[in-house]
């Protein structure tokens, strides 16, 4: 008969205090709509536009996006304009009002 070890009880995991939690939910959607005005801000500047010569074709505009929208996200991970810090002080003071 073969037998089964006893084990010891799991070990309590550190357990993050919810209003750290929510801060943290509430950084990073703020930093993804400082991303969303960023890509916005670069499709506007031109970023991504076909050239005229030796340009990628149709496969570069279907592209195009993704790129804007990955610089946009490293920009803004990156401290962006400040507006991502702003808008979370914002709806910080709202949802603790």
């Amino acid at each position: 008969m073969t037998t089964i070890p006893v084990l010891p009880p799991p070990r309590a995991e550190a357990r993050i205090p919810d209003y750290i939690q929510a801060d943290t939910k509430l950084r990073d959607a703020a930093q993804k709509l400082e991303a969303t005005f960023l890509a916005e801000m670069l499709k506007s500047a031109g970023l991504g536009t076909p050239r005229d010569a030796f340009g990628g074709g149709h496969g570069e505009d279907q592209f195009a996006s993704f790129l804007r929208e990955a610089q946009a996200e490293e920009m803004a991970k990156a401290g962006g304009i400040g507006l991502a810090e702003a808008l979370f002080e914002a709806m910080k003071v709202r949802i603790n009002a």
